[in-house]
């Protein structure tokens, strides 16, 4: 008689944030549908598109932070799946830090990322006279570009309260449990995915533009 194993089940929270992931993602793919249309109503009436100067340099900057923060994410995933909570050398030694000296980092990289989206909307608002209701040369660009940029920023700043509230619980617990491990990995699915996104909107702001040029 051949024996039994028992059958293992996937981890319900990781399962509920694939969910949970998968329709943020029908959400941004319909802010994505709105944008390619109001640009083709647009610029089917020769509307200048974008009718503002972005601020390419800063936009770069942000997104190359932005995917490497997605890095060191994933840098903290291999050390709490290794059991290495904290750092076990130097802080010089990046070799030897643990899962809080990664999300810390990747913690500062997203602040950065979000400091400098809101840089770029004051110029927009106070230099370019760009807002969310604003109609410049005939066009709606204000409202899609401040809608989709900005459901995208918040939904950083979300990320980085959860790296906030797992740093917290990883000071605050005697013992890292199972429990927490499968917490940090979960964050990192949800940094992935805003990562993810970004460089869709990234593309498609600021990129495409430029080829149609």
């Amino acid at each position: 008689m051949v024996p039994r194993t028992p059958a293992s089940r996937p981890n319900l929270v990781s399962v509920g944030t694939i969910v949970w992931l998968s329709s943020e993602l029908m959400f941004f793919a319909a802010l994505f549908a709105m944008y390619f249309t109001i640009k083709s109503v647009d610029t089917g009436e020769g509307h200048p598109w974008p009718p503002v100067h972005l601020n390419y340099p800063l936009a770069t900057a942000n997104t190359v932070v932005l995917i490497l923060s997605s890095v060191t994410c994933q840098m903290g995933v291999f050390a709490v799946e290794r059991g290495e909570v904290r750092r076990l050398g130097p802080i010089w030694d990046f070799r030897r830090w643990g899962l809080r000296e990664w999300y810390v980092l990747s913690f500062l990289m997203g602040l950065y990322f979000v400091c400098g989206q809101g840089y770029e909307y004051l110029d927009l608002i106070f230099k370019q006279h760009l807002t969310l209701a604003s109609t410049i040369h005939g066009t709606q660009y204000g409202s899609v570009f401040f809608l989709t940029t900005g459901f995208h920023g918040l939904h950083v700043t979300g990320g980085l309260i959860a790296f906030l509230f797992l740093l917290g619980r990883t000071f605050a617990a005697k013992k890292f449990t199972h429990e927490q491990q499968t917490s940090a990995i979960v964050v990192s699915y949800y940094w992935h995915f805003v990562d993810v996104v970004w460089i869709g909107l990234f593309t498609t702001i600021y990129l495409l533009p430029l080829t149609a040029k």
